[in-house]
C-alpha cells in the first residue's frame, strides 16, 4: 500500500495477482499493431491520430487536427468533411467487397438472415429516403427503441447517412424513460418494433412507445418494424408501417459528407427515473477512434475473422462495437436478438460453432452465469474457431478470467480486457493481443494515443501499488463533445474535480500494481469505508468468487456502529456447495487469506440470484437497503422485480462471529 506526504491512501489496494500469460509467437508475428505504436502515441499524439484518421475516407481533408482552445470542448480533425454511413458501407462495396457478408443475423425464434455489404447499402439507402420522404432533415433527432434486429441496424445507419441525430434507447427501458429521452432530444420521430422476442415467446413493444409518446408533442410519426406480428394500437396520421414506406423506397441515395464535429448521436446514461443525461458524439473523432481501437485491440482481419459482440445497441458498446467500429472496418459479424439461455444454456457456443466466430467479446456479468452454468456446457461444442476473446462493461474479476480462457478459450486465446465508458466513446485501456503480458482481472494499459493515470485526491500521480481516481489527462478523438443542452452540467459532473489540473473524471477507481500496470475496482461510490480504510467492492467480490464453491458474489457497505462500514457480501454458490454455516465461515475465512481481516464479510448471505438490470448490472443499492434492513427501493429496472422478493424472503444464512 502507497501513501502520500503521510496521508491515508484515497483507496487503499490490499489484493494481488501473479498469473501472467505471454502472447504466442505466431500471434504476435501477425498482429496488426506492435509494441512500437505506444512511443509512437506518446512522441506526436496529434501525428498519431492524423494517421488512424487516414484509414477513414474524407471528403475534405483536415486544417487541423485538435482543437483543444475552448477546454473541455474538443474539436477534432477541424475542417474536415465525411459521411459516417459511407464509411461503414459505400467504401467496402466500391471496393468490390459487396458481396461479403457484413451481418450474420440471427433471431431468437431461430429465423436468420445473412446480410452482406451491398444488402447493407440497399437496406440503408432505403431507410434513408423514407427518412426523407418523412421530411426530416440533417440536425433533426430521431430516436430508436428496438429489439436486436436488422432494422435497427438500418435506422442508425441511416441516421447517419442523412446527418440525422440518433438517440438509441434499450428496449428494455420503461415508458418513462423512452419519454424524457424524446423530451430531452426534441426528436421527431420514432422508430421501434411492435413486439419483441425474449425467453422463446413474443413481447409487446409497442405498447410501452404508445404510452411514452402519449405525451411527447415533439413526435410527429412513429415508424414500426413488424417482428412478432402480435395486434398492435394504431394512430393513423402519425404510425406508420415500416414494410409499407420503407420497402417500396429507391434502392439507391447519394451521401452527402458533413463536417467532423456533425453530431452523430445523442446516448443517455441516467436510470429511468431524474433528468436524463445526453451524452452527446460527434463524427469524425467518434469514428476514428472506434475503427481504430476495433481493428487494434481485436487483431481483426476482416478477410477471414468473424467477430460477435454480445451487446445491446441499446448500450454505447454496441454503438461502438456493433456498428460503428466493426462496420468501418469491413466485418464479417454476428448479431444475435435474443437471451443466452434460449432455448438452451449452450445458445452462444452453438452460434459459435455454427458461424465459426474468431472473436467474442462479451460482459463479465455473463461469464459469471456461464460459471455457475458449468463448464460442461462449453465443452459440448467445438469453439476451436476462436482467437481473440474480450470483457466489456465492468471489471473482471481473476477467477471468471481464467475460467474464461480454461473453457472458453482452451488455454491459448488472449483476453482483451476492455475499460472505457459512454463518455469516452471508445475503449481507452486494454491489452494488446500479441503484445501485452496479460494478467487476469487488468485492464493493463492505456491504449496507444491515450494517456490515463491513478492519482490521490490532490490529483498527484500514485506510485507502483497504490490505489486512487482513475483520470484520463489528455483529449482524445472519441470523447464526448459534452451534455445535450447543459454544457454547465457536462463541466461540473466530468471536470469539476480536477478542474485545475484539467483532468477528466468520470468516477472510476484504479489501482497501479507492482508492474505499472492498471487495474480497475469500480465506482468510487461502491467504495466501502470499513474502520478508516477505503475497500473496493470489486476486490471482496473477486476474492469471494476465487473460492471453488463460489459461481457469483456482490458485496456492499452497511452502516456499522463500530467499524463504519461493515461489508456485506451475497453470494450465489455453484451446484454441489451447501448453503450452511460452515461454508458461510469458510468464505469469510477466505477473504480474510486472500486480501486481509479488514476485509472479512461482517455477513456473509446466501442468494439464488442477483438484482440485476436487462444490461447484466447488479443493483447495489437494494441489496444495501436488505443490508440495512430497509424497505426495498424502486425495482422497476431489474431484468426480473421477483428476484428482491426472493432475496428477502430466502436468505439461508447469516454469520457475524468472528
Amino acid at each position: 500500500m502507497t501513501e502520500q506526504s503521510g496521508q491515508t491512501p484515497t483507496l487503499d489496494n490490499l489484493s494481488t495477482e501473479s498469473r501472467v500469460f505471454a502472447p504466442a509467437d505466431d500471434f504476435s508475428a501477425a498482429a496488426n499493431v506492435g509494441a512500437a505504436a505506444y512511443e509512437q502515441g506518446t512522441a506526436d499524439r496529434e501525428a498519431f491520430w492524423a494517421e488512424q484518421a487516414d484509414r477513414l475516407s474524407w471528403d475534405t481533408r483536415w486544417e487541423r487536427v485538435l482543437d483543444w482552445d475552448d477546454a473541455p470542448f474538443a474539436k477534432w480533425f477541424v475542417g474536415g468533411k465525411l459521411n459516417v454511413a459511407a464509411n461503414c458501407v459505400d467504401r467496402h462495396v466500391e471496393a468490390g467487397l459487396g458481396d461479403r457478408v457484413a451481418i450474420h443475423w440471427v433471431g431468437e425464434p431461430g429465423d436468420s438472415r445473412a446480410i452482406t455489404y451491398a444488402d447493407l447499402l440497399r437496406e440503408v439507402s432505403k431507410t434513408a429516403n423514407a427518412l426523407t420522404e418523412l421530411g426530416l432533415e440533417a440536425g433533426d433527432r430521431v430516436a430508436i427503441q428496438m429489439p436486436m434486429i436488422p432494422e435497427a441496424i438500418f435506422s442508425m445507419l441511416a441516421c447517419a447517412r442523412l446527418g440525422l441525430v440518433h438517440s438509441v434507447v434499450f428496449g428494455g427501458f420503461s415508458s418513462a424513460a423512452l419519454r424524457s429521452r424524446i423530451d430531452d432530444a426534441q426528436a421527431r420521430l420514432l422508430i421501434t418494433s411492435d413486439g419483441q422476442y425474449r425467453r422463446g415467446a413474443p413481447a409487446p413493444m409497442k405498447d410501452n412507445t404508445d404510452e411514452a409518446t402519449a405525451h411527447t408533442p415533439s413526435i410527429e410519426h412513429v415508424l414500426v418494424v413488424r417482428r412478432t406480428g402480435g395486434e398492435v394500437k394504431w394512430t393513423d396520421g402519425r404510425d406508420l408501417w415500416w414494410h409499407e414506406v420503407v420497402d417500396r423506397q429507391a434502392e439507391t441515395h447519394e451521401a452527402q459528407p458533413f463536417d467532423a464535429e456533425h453530431p452523430l448521436f445523442i446516448l443517455y446514461t441516467s436510470g429511468t427515473t431524474g433528468n436524463p443525461k445526453g451524452i452527446l458524439h460527434t463524427s469524425g473523432g467518434y469514428l476514428t477512434q472506434a475503427s481504430y481501437t476495433h481493428h487494434a485491440v481485436f487483431d481483426l482481419k476482416p478477410e477471414t475473422d468473424v467477430y460477435w459482440c454480445t451487446a445491446d445497441i441499446g448500450w454505447i458498446t454496441g454503438h461502438s462495437y456493433i456498428v460503428y467500429g466493426p462496420l468501418s472496418n469491413g466485418v464479417t459479424q454476428v448479431v444475435y436478438e435474443g437471451t443466452p439461455n434460449t432455448p438452451h444454456e449452450g445458445r452462444h457456443w452453438e452460434i459459435i460453432q455454427e458461424h465459426k466466430v474468431s472473436i467474442y467479446y462479451t460482459a463479465p456479468t455473463l461469464i459469471r452465469t456461464f460459471m455457475k452454468w458449468g463448464a460442461d456446457i462449453p465443452a459440448r461444442y467445438d469453439l476451436s474457431s476462436l482467437r481473440v476473446l474480450g470483457s466489456v462493461g465492468e471489471p473482471i474479476n481473476p477467477e471468471a478470467w481464467i475460467w474464461y480462457r480454461e473453457n472458453v478459450g482452451a488455454n491459448r486465446t488472449p483476453i482483451v480486457d476492455t475499460w472505457w465508458q459512454t463518455e469516452t466513446g471508445a475503449i481507452m485501456i486494454s491489452p494488446l493481443p500479441g503484445v501485452t503480458h496479460t494478467k487476469p482481472g487488468s485492464a493493463q494499459r492505456a491504449l496507444p494515443g491515450i494517456s490515463a493515470k491513478v492519482v490521490d485526491d490532490q490529483g498527484v500521480e500514485v506510485g507502483k501499488g497504490g490505489g486512487g481516481y482513475l483520470v484520463l489527462d489528455q483529449p482524445w478523438p472519441s470523447m464526448l463533445r459534452g451534455i445535450w443542452g447543459d454544457n454547465d452540467r457536462y463541466r461540473d459532473t466530468y471536470w469539476s474535480r480536477f478542474a485545475d489540473l484539467g483532468f477528466y473524471f468520470a468516477g472510476d477507481g484504479a489501482k497501479y500494481d507492482a508492474d505499472g500496470d492498471i487495474w480497475l475496482l469500480g465506482r468510487v461510490d461502491d467504495v466501502m469505508n470499513v474502520s478508516g480504510h477505503r475497500i473496493s467492492t470489486t476486490e471482496v467480490e473477486s476474492a469471494l468468487v476465487s473460492h471453488p464453491t463460489v459461481a457469483e458474489a456482490a458485496v456492499v457497505g452497511a452502516s456499522d456502529p463500530t467499524t463504519g462500514q461493515g461489508i456485506v457480501a451475497f453470494v450465489i454458490l455453484r451446484g454441489s456447495a451447501k448453503p450452511d454455516d460452515s461454508t458461510v465461515k469458510t468464505l469469510r475465512d477466505h477473504v480474510a487469506t486472500e486480501i486481509g481481516p479488514i476485509a472479512k464479510p461482517r455477513q456473509v448471505l446466501i442468494v439464488n440470484e442477483l438484482p440485476k438490470t436487462r444490461s447484466g448490472k447488479i443493483m447495489r443499492r437494494l441489496l444495501r437497503d436488505v443490508a440495512e434492513n430497509r424497505a426495498i427501493g424502486d425495482t422497476t429496472t431489474l431484468a426480473d422485480s421477483a428476484v428482491m422478493d426472493l432475496i428477502s424472503t430466502g436468505l439461508k444464512s447469516t454469520t457475524t462471529e468472528d
